[in-house]
């Protein structure tokens, strides 16, 4: 008769083996690969959506070799302040405004000032975040004098209503368009009921606020004129014709740019590694996601303080033009 017991042992035997291997197996990997905190934005948003995507192109071009974990963020002043306290592989989004004020202890971090910030280096540009001035309408594209008389949802807080606001008052639209009062989020549902004639939100392009808006009904986008993007004194950015259903021509519009950064506690290699990735794999990351897109060589301008030495080491290989200031 078979011995169960006997049986037992063996396949027990068996499991620690394969267990053991396993393990050694993931310890050896785990010893091999270099893991990158990833600090960009809260989850359900764009941003944090864009760091799922970069996360997976850069395991995939890396061959696991570097692993990003995306952290959750309230904000880009939150991702700069946590260079006060972070070691190591700390990778953070945020627009270089806020890079060159915490070099220079103004705005935001007056009363925070640390010499950590000196530290601060850059890697790479990511989708900018993008002004866009909605109304309903089968126009596709018109001007910013439509806005006149119009009822506008701008939100309350954001970097978009701050600058819709601006914009207004810039352009002579403060007296004649009525400011509704209500959160951005209610935009989208607010044009369709007709409680308003457009609203401004600012994200990266495709904005999920007008693809829900364009999916059940019409919708047209303010172009400005190159004289009105110069008065705004903010970056051009162009939405392509195609973008957002029945917008056939491109839009131009303004944009916040948005830089990912690090600090000099990485390492020259893993700098480089990061910067090479995310230019090579950028192609495949447009064809998943559209606003991969946008991001362009030229985009290297718009960055504050200097890049990693890692990272100028790509560029220069490359070919990429580096302004000086940056070097």
């Amino acid at each position: 008769m078979r011995n169960p017991f006997r049986s037992l042992r063996h396949t027990l035997g068996v499991s620690a083996a394969t267990l053991a291997l396993a393990s050694a197996a993931f310890s050896a990997h785990a010893d091999t690969d270099t893991r990158v905190t990833y600090k960009s934005a809260s989850a359900g948003t764009a941003y944090y959506q864009m760091g799922v995507e970069l996360s997976e192109a850069i395991r995939q071009g890396t061959d696991d070799a570097i692993i990003l974990t995306l952290e959750e963020s309230q904000g880009s002043v939150q991702n700069v302040m946590e260079v006060m306290a972070r070691q190591g592989n700390y990778v953070f989004t945020t627009p270089p405004a806020l890079v060159k004020q915490a070099m220079a202890g103004e705005g935001a971090f007056a009363k925070r000032k640390h010499p950590r910030f000196q530290e601060i280096r850059g890697l790479f540009p990511i989708p900018s975040i993008t002004m866009h001035f909605v109304l309903a309408g089968d126009e596709g594209v018109t001007d910013i004098t439509a806005l006149e008389g119009k009822h506008l949802l701008i939100g309350r807080g954001t970097f978009g209503a701050r600058e819709a606001a601006r914009y207004l008052k810039l352009f002579g639209l403060e007296e004649s368009v009525k400011i509704a009062d209500a959160a951005i989020g209610s935009g989208p549902d607010a044009l369709k009921n007709g409680q308003i004639d457009g609203f401004v939100t600012s994200s990266s392009f495709p904005s999920p606020n007008v693809i829900e808006t364009a999916a059940s009904m019409p919708v047209t986008l303010i172009s400005l004129t190159d004289e009105q993007i110069e008065q705004t004194g903010a970056p051009r950015q162009t939405i392509p014709a195609g973008i957002y259903p029945g917008v056939d021509e491109d839009v131009e519009t303004t944009s916040l740019p948005v830089i990912a950064y690090t600090t000099t506690a990485m390492d020259d290699d893993t700098a480089y590694t990061l910067t090479k990735t995310f230019w090579e794999r950028r192609d495949a990351m447009a064809e998943e996601a559209v606003w991969w897109s946008s991001i362009t060589p030229g985009m290297l301008t718009n960055m504050a303080g200097q890049l990693h030495p890692g990272a100028l080491r790509y560029y220069e290989e490359a070919g990429f033009v580096v302004p000086d200031s940056l070097r």
